[in-house]
Order: C-alpha cells, then structure tokens, then sequence
C-alpha cells in the first residue's frame, strides 16, 4: 500500500523546487509567441539560457588520498598501456582518464533513425556532434551547418536573418546574432521543436525536427534520415514571401574535410507523383566514404532553388547577396570539381513560399547520410548497415532516402504520437517524468549506435556446438532483424557493455523486442567461445585469457578494432571473474521471455542458462547456497571492493535461482527444478542470516569498516522478478517486508539525507547518515542505478517515493547541470560528473513497465499497443 499522505509531508515542502527549475529555463524568454503545435509535455529552454554550474569531468586527479593507495598499480599500469595505445599504435583508448570530454551544456535531441549513425542538434541549433564513422564521436560545431529566413514583402527584402544566436569569426557577411530571448528550443524524442519569433516582423518560426524512432517498426525506424518541417505564422494585415535556406558543409568538421576530391552535385528525383530536389555531397574518403544530401519538398507554391557549392571561409556574402537579391539561388546545374586539399565545400538549398495575413505556410527540408557499408577500425571486415537490406548498398540511396522520407514523415509523426499519447495524457504522471522517458531514449539512436545485417558467413557461437546441437549458426531473429550494438557511453567506447546492459535493455525489450532478443543471441552466442590468448589486465596486474568458455562477456568488442569478433575490449579486470554478468544474463533471458512469450527464445537459451549458472557454482566456497565476491571490486561497481557474501551480487545470486526454478518448471524438467530449490532454500537462508541487519541488507558480511553501509542498488535482484511477474509465492527470494524495509531505508537515507534530497540516491551511505567514501564509486550518484531503483519502489507500491528518487536525478542532469541528451554515468554532490552520455539510464523505462504492471496485467503491459507479442501463446507451450 502507499504510505498516508500524513507520512510524506516532503511532497508539499519541494512543490516550489518542482516548479522553479522548470521556470528557470525559459526565465530570459520576452516572447509571448508560443509556436505552432509544440506540445505541453517535455523539455523546454529559452536559447538565452545560461547554466550557472559548470562541472569538471573525474580525471585520475580527483581520486581521493585514502582511495590513491589501492590504484596506484592500476595507475601505473594503464599509463604505460596509454601510452603504447595513443602514441604507438595511434589508436583511441577504450576510456581515456587524460583526455575526458569537457562539459559543453549545448546538446539538444540528435538526427537519424538508429544504427545509421547520427547527427546531433544543439538546443541552439548548432550541427555539433558527429558518429558517422561506426561508434566513433567527434564534437565539432560546424558553422556554416545553419538555417537562414529571408522575409519580402511587395518585392523587397525586409529581413534576413541566421537563426543562430552566435557571432562566429567567419562567414561575416551573414547577419548573425539572432537575440535568443525571442526563442525557445522543446525536445520530445524523437521530435524537437524551435519557436523563432521574428522581433518586428510580427512572424513567428516554428521548426519542428522528426527522426524516424518508432517502437516495433524495424524498417523505417533504421533509416540514416530526419525532417524538418517548418510552420511560418504571419500576424500581419499583408502578404509575405518567406524563404528558407539551409546550409551545409560537405563533411562533419573533421580533419578529412580539407582532404581532398569530394564534390557535390544538384539532383531531382520524381516518383508515385511526389517530386524533391536538392544536393548531394559527396564525401569521397578511403575509409567509409559517405553522402549527404540536404533536400526539399516540391508542391505547388513552394519553389526549391540552390547553390552547389560554395567556399564556406571568409565572408561568404556573395551566397548572402544571392538569397537577399529575390529570396532565391541561383540554382547553377551541373556538378563541382573535386575539392583540392586543403579546402572545403559546402552546398545550400532554398525553399520559397507565399504567406497570407494572418495565416500560416509550411516548408520542408530533410536531412540524410548515406554509408551504406562501414569497416570498424581494425578494417577486417565490411558490414553492411540495415536499411541497404530497403535502399540498397551501392552508396547512391541519398536521394530515394530523402524522398521516403519527405512523403512518409507524417506516418512517422502519427505512430509517434499513438505510442507517446497514452502516457503524454496520464494526469498522474509528473510532468518531469515524461520528459525523462522520452528524452532519454536519444541514446538508443546516438549510443554509438549500429545495426547491421548478419553476413552469410558468420556464425554465431564461432562454430562450437555441443552434442546436443547448441545454438544455430545463424539464428532466424538476428537473421530477420539484424545485429545490434551500443555503446556503454560515448566516452566508454565497448559495445554491449553487458552489466550496464542489465539496467538499460528495459527499453530495447519494451520498444524493440527483436533488438533485445538479437542482442542476447549473440552474447549467448559469445558464452560458449574462448579467446585463450593470454594479456594483461590492468588492475590486479596479472596475465589471463581474453576469455573464457561458459561466462558471459563484458562486452562485444571496440568500434576501433573489430566487434563480435574480439570481445572484452574492457582490460581492467578479468571479468571472466565477475559475479554479476552470468547472473545478469539469466535474469535478462526470463524477463524477455515473459515479456514477449517468445518459446523459441527460451528453449535455445536454456542451455546457455544452465552453463553459466554452472559456472557461477564456483564461487560457493563454503556450499552454503550463497555465492561470495573475491575481496575487489568484481561486479559493475568496479572501483568499489566488495568480500564475501554482498546484498547486489548475492541478491542476483538468489533472484537467478528463482527464475532457473521457473524455466526449469517451464521446460518440464523436474530433476533440475529440485536442484536449483535446494540451493534456492539453502542460499536464502544464508543471505538473511549474513546480511540483514534488521533494516536493510549490509554491502556485504565482510565486517570490514563499511561492511554495514546501505547499498542504493540492495535490491536489484528483486527488481528483476518484479518486472517477470515473479517475487511473490513460489517464486519468492526475499521476503515482502524485508524488501519494503530495506527501500525505506534507501530512502530515508541515501535520498533524503543526502543533498536535500533533491540529488537521487547516493550509492552507498554510512548508517549514520553520511555518504559512504570508502571507494571511488560509493559517493557518486549513478542515473541509470536510481532510476532502476525507483521502479523497485514502483513495484513495492511506494509510487511517491520512487518519484520523488527519480526526479532528483533528472532535474540536476536536465535542469542544474546542462546535461540534456549526454546524461552521464555519475555525479558526485558537488563539482564533477563522470563518462558523459551513458547507457545506463535508459533503465528509466524499468519505471514504466513497474507502472504499467500495477495498472493491468504484466504481459500486455510491455508496450502499450505492443505489436510484436505473440497473441494467446501458451506460456509453456512447446518448451520441452
């Protein structure tokens, strides 16, 4: 039951946090103008907006003296390894601890459908981050990369204007500096709106940017493509000529733009009675050569013009002089010479239309890249990206993509909303929450994000079969829909990062269930291969195998050598010794299974379930039923020591026991059921006497100094039988009241005794009310953990408490901080983040499933208008 409203009084007491922060963004708009059709519900910033705080990145400075002792080795070592990896081999570090990111507070919702690389979008309207190149981010802001209005009336020119706020050094023959105080910027991912009042003009701008993000559609929603519509409003008694001109350099402000012989050339494409016009820009490097192609839309009172190609340094004001002469370009046809080194090109693409008084017109634009094949950085292999399986692979899709696009955005707009309508008009989900549940699904698209189709000559567990048959080489799911990674963050270059993967898959089995069902099949496919080929690894300091048989990988690969094919790009530890991945594998297969009732899925997964739990067996040392962790950080908190028996790893442990019970019953293997309830009986014995103290489950029963400190993440276990309808009856690792317990402490303590409680939940917290800073990792705040435990609450019936958990985390990253679409990893109270745009957080759609469990049946509540479940199947049918 939820607690008496008596019993949560803070409700009343941060009501005027809630509505400052909101205010605080949009407190420099002077605008009245509200745009056309920008919705009630997301995230929202006057382009004036200033961020007061500005964070540092954790470097290996920021490790505290009490924690230097333990890493000095780790130091050291990573040192020399840096150094052989940035100077010698002149490749990317994996992480970079000398080189992290610096905060730049300018990031709106990125460009692109998912796996065909993005474009990222300022908040300001900047193009500003870059990952065509496979899993590899730059962040330049290119300049020229703009948008430009030019307003006539009865023939003249009455105002041209840059719809950028900025006052570059270059191109000073535009009229920059656009005042900010007259525009806001409105994310809902995957659309994003920018409200343009035009001072004097009585005109109002609104550019609405659609990516093709759509729940259960495989096609359409991996297309390298976005649109932007733009809604002209004249509030004037008289007609008005608006033109729009976007500008576009060919290239991503990478050092290859200047690298010679890329070119661009006018095209019209005309098919099923619907024409668009614009440019390509061909971008013609050895290594994934690429197009891009800025296009428009032809209708009757539109008129489409360009410019091929033009120098985009110095003044440029002879294509500003163009546009102002008659709001068109000169439109030349006939393609560029081949840039010489050293110099780029840019093209621009204008789109005319007539606005009557006091009535609107719209223009559309679509952006799109095409790099249809990609080498990863070892260059071994090519992989073909999936929408060529629609478009095609030879590299001249730009324009059919801008034209499938340009006619079917309005399709893409409609399934949006019927997907986000539900939840939009839930009047008693707080307005901040739907912000963070769409908002932060950016980073399925911009995770470093691939999709590709399986070559006929892969086969997935490496050719290893057992008598039994094992895995098929080429599962029909990856077949059908492809394979799919993500990066753990954009800084933390490993794709797959399997722990982490834990927390974020809620939304890939929520909104793309054969994505997540792929993903597991090539793990599993992993689990059963070994790489005996013996390194370094860079904490303990000892040689073991890259991998090895029968343990679930840390990750997939680095993008800068060759993924799937060499796995555990992470060299910190020796994570074939980690608690947490096996368990977090056999938690993932149950979940998904009950989710999607998928048979097949769990008949092939079964085995693979059995061997990894066979190989967890080994860390019973005592043959109590309870695992114990080795005495250093051997789990996803891996700068956080942990010994013996432990509250996280010991609760997968427990919860892993529990769905191996249910799959057993489920395959109508009673022999094996048995086996797991005795280890389940025994082991849970063991944990209550071990660890629960009374109040909540100790760190771990190690007795060592924090040995009692309150873990935020306590009950991650439990959480994942809550959301695979499990944790009650039968199938119960914990008992209710301890569980509800332990959450209340989590509350009272790790929430609100830390920063006001308006911060989330600090990861571990001394039982007198302190935060625990015994590791580098115990005092930091984790998204991704906190929104994972705020669903937990959900489930537990303490629907204010998991709120009030989540909304902490949200308004410091999205409202304090300036960190919108790069949500990192961590921050700690005060003064630094770590490991910017991160996948953790996803898990935010964990507080959705709890939500939609609590409102009706589990099964069909995985997705509101789910279109992927298999209607009336029989949970156990067909499985033994």
């Amino acid at each position: 039951q939820l607690q008496a409203p008596s019993e949560l009084q803070w409700v009343a007491a941060v009501t005027p946090w809630r509505e400052k922060s909101t205010a605080d963004l949009m407190s420099r708009h002077v605008s009245n103008e509200m745009g056309y059709g920008v919705p009630k519900e997301g995230w929202r910033i006057c382009l004036a907006h200033e961020f007061k705080e500005k964070r540092k990145p954790f470097q290996a400075k920021d490790v505290s003296l009490a924690n230097v002792w333990e890493h000095i080795g780790l130091g050291v070592r990573y040192l020399k390894w840096w150094y052989k990896k940035t100077q010698v081999e002149k490749k990317a570090p994996f992480i970079d601890m000398f080189r992290a990111q610096p905060l730049r507070q300018i990031y709106g919702a990125p460009l692109g459908g998912i796996g065909g690389g993005t474009i990222t979008r300022g908040w300001r309207g900047e193009f500003c981050r870059w990952q065509l190149n496979p899993g590899m981010y730059h962040y330049k802001t290119v300049t020229a990369n703009q948008f430009t209005v030019c307003i006539r009336r009865g023939g003249q020119t009455v105002y041209q204007q840059v719809l950028s706020v900025e006052r570059p050094p270059t191109l000073q023959g535009w009229n920059w500096g656009y005042c900010g105080e007259y525009a806001f910027y409105h994310a809902l991912y995957p659309r994003a709106w920018t409200v343009y009042h035009l001072p004097g003009q009585n005109v109002t701008l609104t550019c609405r940017q659609i990516s093709p993000v759509i729940p259960h559609n495989y096609k359409d929603s991996c297309l390298p493509v976005a649109v932007f519509v733009w809604d002209i409003e004249n509030k004037n008694d008289y007609d008005l000529e608006v033109s729009i001109m976007f500008t576009m350099v060919n290239g991503s402000g990478h050092k290859d733009d200047k690298s010679g012989g890329h070119w661009n050339e006018p095209f019209h494409l005309e098919k099923e009675g619907e024409a668009v016009s614009g440019v390509l820009l061909h971008h013609c490097t050895t290594v994934n050569p690429y197009t891009l192609c800025i296009a428009a839309r032809k209708q009757s009172g539109r008129e489409v013009s360009h410019q091929t190609a033009f120098s985009p340094k110095g003044t440029c004001s002879s294509l500003w002089s163009d546009l102002i002469t008659d709001g068109r370009l000169d439109s030349p046809t006939g393609f560029s010479p081949p840039t010489p080194k050293g110099e780029k090109v840019a093209a621009a693409l204008a789109v005319t239309c007539s606005v009557p008084p006091q009535n609107r017109n719209t223009l559309e634009f679509c952006l799109a890249w095409d790099m249809p094949k990609i080498t990863f950085g070892s260059r071994e292999r090519e992989h073909m990206r999936r929408y060529t399986r629609y478009f095609g692979s030879k590299g001249d899709s730009s324009p059919s993509l801008s034209h499938y696009a340009l006619t079917h955005y309005s399709q893409w707009e409609k399934s949006i909303e019927e997907w986000q309508r539900p939840i939009l008009q839930d009047s008693s989900l707080p307005s901040w929450y739907k912000s963070a549940l769409f908002n932060e699904l950016y980073f399925v698209a911009d995770g470093g994000t691939v999709w590709t189709e399986l070559p006929e000559d892969v086969d997935i567990s490496g050719g290893v079969r057992s008598e039994e048959g094992g895995l098929p080489a080429q599962p029909a799911i990856i077949k059908e829909y492809g394979r799919f990674a993500y990066l753990e963050g954009q800084e933390y270059r490993m794709y797959n990062t399997y722990d982490v993967h834990f927390y974020a898959s809620f939304a890939l089995i929520m909104l793309w269930p054969k994505l997540a069902l792929s993903l597991q099949y090539d793990i599993a496919g992993s689990v059963v291969q070994q790489d005996p080929t013996e390194r370094l690894h860079l904490m303990s300091g000892e040689y073991s195998p890259v991998k090895a048989k029968n343990v679930v990988p840390h990750d997939i690969g680095d993008p800068d050598d060759e993924p799937w094919q060499r796995v555990n790009a992470y060299l910190i530890h020796d994570t074939a010794h980690w608690k947490d991945l096996n368990l977090k594998f056999v938690l993932q297969v149950y979940r998904d299974f009950h989710l999607t009732q998928d048979s097949q899925y769990l008949r092939d997964m079964w085995p693979i379930c059995q061997a990894v739990m066979e190989s967890e067996m080994k860390f019973d040392l005592d043959g109590d039923g309870l695992i114990e962790n080795s005495g250093y950080a051997d789990q996803t908190y891996d700068g956080w020591t942990v010994t013996g028996p432990s509250a996280y790893c010991g609760g997968l442990w427990l919860a892993s026991l529990c769905v191996m019970c249910k799959m057993a019953r489920l395959v109508d293997n009673e022999k094996t059921y048995q086996h797991y309830r005795n280890i389940l009986d025994k082991g849970s014995a063991a944990f209550d006497q071990l660890l629960w103290n009374g109040k909540y489950y100790n760190y771990d029963s190690s007795g060592k100094d924090h040995s009692n400190s309150i873990m935020s993440d306590q009950c991650a276990g439990h959480w994942f039988l809550r959301a695979s309808g499990l944790g009650e009856g039968e199938y119960q690792a914990f008992p209710k009241e301890k569980i509800q317990s332990a959450l209340r402490s989590v509350f009272d303590l790790n929430v609100m005794r830390f920063a006001g409680g308006q911060m989330g939940a600090v990861n571990g917290m001394c039982p007198e009310g302190v935060p625990d800073r015994s590791s580098v990792q115990s005092d930091e705040v984790w998204i991704g953990v906190v929104y994972g435990l705020a669903a937990t609450m959900i489930h537990e019936g303490m629907w204010e408490e998991g709120m009030r958990t989540a909304e902490g985390c949200y308004r410091t990253v999205w409202e304090s901080l300036g960190m919108a679409f790069q949500t990192p990893e961590a921050y700690c109270e005060k003064g630094i983040y770590r490991s910017l745009a991160y996948m953790r957080p996803l898990s935010v759609w964990a507080m959705q499933l709890a939500l939609n469990m609590s409102q009706k049946d589990p099964i069909t509540s995985a997705q509101n208008g789910d279109t992927d479940m298999k209607d009336g199947q029989e949970v156990g049918e067909n499985l033994s």
